[in-house]
């Protein structure tokens, strides 16, 4: 059976980390799911970079609208972040019709009832799981395993990146410009840390 094709949209640290997670565990994914999962057409604004990363065989291009138009493409990972680029190219990939997943919190605090009705209208699915608790598979159990259960709180660390500040901070007596600084360059916050400091992809 042919692989599902997936699209992915930008490849910093999540994208890059997607790519080779996705990669490396092609029989395994073949084996549980049936079918195998390939990441056969990545946009990135770095051409280039994009190209070091995933190396032959796959096509890189600059344009995430390519990837979206691209008939054989069956899903979208958005992986660029933010919600102004980033919800016009899920809404468009939702209308073309392609299965989407994002790990954009931000994306979704704001603009979510939007994105799911969208989704709801053409069909398709948009899975958010890897935006949610650092990726901890909880949506999925919470939504179809504990349904008949009354759940009256949830404890968590609600925001990896700030987590990590904070608990160097304590730990280390380091001042918090020192600290983002060094999640910035272990992958944990954005060249834009915004999103983690401020707050918002916590009240996502």
């Amino acid at each position: 059976m042919k692989p599902i094709q997936v699209g992915l949209l930008g490849i910093g640290t999540v994208g890059s980390g997607t790519f080779h997670v996705l990669q490396r565990n092609q029989e395994e994914i073949r084996r549980r799911a049936g079918r195998g999962i390939e990441i056969t057409m990545v946009a990135d604004l770095d051409v280039e970079r994009a190209r070091s990363i995933v190396g032959e065989g796959v096509r890189v291009v600059g344009d995430a609208r390519e990837v979206i138009a691209n008939p054989d493409i069956d899903i979208v990972v958005e992986l660029i972040g933010g919600y102004g680029v980033a919800k016009a190219l899920v809404l468009e990939a939702i209308a073309a019709g392609k299965h989407v997943v994002t790990a954009n919190k931000a994306l979704l605090a704001v603009h979510g009832s939007e994105i799911f009705a969208a989704a709801r209208a053409k069909g398709v699915t948009v899975a958010f799981e890897a935006a949610v608790a650092g990726g901890i598979p909880i949506i999925k159990a919470l939504r179809e395993g504990l349904t008949a259960n009354r759940i009256e709180w949830i404890a968590g660390i609600i925001n990896g990146t700030t987590n990590f500040i904070l608990s160097e901070m304590r730990e280390k007596g380091l001042d918090f410009s020192v600290v983002l600084k060094e999640a910035q360059r272990l992958g944990y916050a954005e060249a834009d840390p915004t999103f983690d400091i401020e707050g918002v992809d916590a009240a996502g």
